[in-house]
């Protein structure tokens, strides 16, 4: 989570209160909760029983499925790549009945390549068919609004302004968050249709690896979300130093990761790290460095 230069100083990168990796104390008898998401690129599952000051995570499941693979270019999901999310999606069923979560407490959703894909609601049926499993499409709205919730306790309170930015594989939501007389409330957000998969499809990249390859995707980027905005007032607190970003997805954690050096994902490292400007610069300069077989090792 990027901060801006002259940002109040903290007593350390990890000084913000926010929930425990363990949640604190566990009532045994609390029921589990379910949270499934199936996103572009991604397939993510979360079981979690609630704790004195949040969750305590009991199960996770994770895997890339690249769901949104050519469907920019046909407007349809592939067959190959539903059958990839099929898989994972069976899963995350026998998890969930494994751990014995109660299906009233599963909130599954699916987002911007089954919103996007004319077949999109019929592999929906399919899952439901034969997992059980009953995604709901989201809108943009909501999917923007859902980054922010999962977001709020990792907000600086002394900050007047914040910016979330959930990059996924279809499309990235950014939230634009104010303090006012009613505290800290999202002012505007946008979608834009552009995430990861979606990118490297228009924008391929070379065998030897080229900064031209890499200035045309942030200037498409740039042109996608240019007409969002709250307007000047939200920069100057930013400028000022009075506010920062928070960002959110697996391309954040990613970033965070190249930035601490890890060969894998560890959430008690990542979640919650304070990063400033210069060391998402740092890290990102590394990513493009390492080339495609580079980054490929790296993942």
């Amino acid at each position: 989570m990027p901060e801006t230069p002259g940002a109040p100083e903290r007593r350390d990168s990890r000084s913000l209160p926010r929930r425990s990796r363990n949640g604190g104390s566990i009532d045994r008898d609390a029921p589990l909760y379910g949270a499934l998401d199936l996103g572009t690129n991604n397939c993510r599952l979360l079981i979690a029983r609630p704790a004195r000051d949040g969750f305590r995570v009991v199960d996770s499941f994770s895997r890339i499925v690249r769901l949104g693979e050519s469907l920019s270019r046909t407007g349809r999901l592939d067959d190959r790549a539903m059958d990839r999310a099929y898989d994972a999606l069976a899963l995350c069923a026998e998890r969930l009945v494994r751990k014995g979560v109660d299906p009233k407490r599963l909130t599954a959703v699916a987002t911007q390549a089954c919103r996007m894909a004319e077949n999109g609601p019929a592999f929906v049926e399919r899952v439901r068919r034969g997992t059980g499993l009953r995604l709901r499409i989201i809108d943009p709205a909501e999917e923007a609004a859902l980054s922010v919730a999962g977001c709020l306790n990792l907000f600086d309170p002394r900050a007047e302004a914040v910016l979330v930015i959930d990059v996924g594989g279809g499309s990235t939501e950014l939230s634009w968050l104010m303090k006012g007389a009613r505290g800290i409330e999202t002012v505007a957000w946008m979608s834009a249709p552009l995430g990861v998969v979606s990118l490297a499809e228009r924008h391929p990249e070379p065998k030897d690896g080229t900064s031209e390859w890499y200035e045309a995707m942030v200037a498409d980027f740039g042109a996608a979300i240019a007409s969002g905005g709250p307007g000047p007032e939200f920069m100057a607190r930013i400028e000022a130093g009075r506010g920062h970003m928070v960002g959110t997805s697996g391309a954040i954690t990613s970033l965070a990761g190249i930035h601490l050096g890890l060969r894998r994902y560890q959430r008690d490292l990542v979640d919650g790290l304070w990063m400033t400007r210069g060391d998402c610069e740092k890290a990102a300069d590394r990513l493009i460095a390492l080339g495609p077989a580079g980054r490929a090792a790296e993942s």
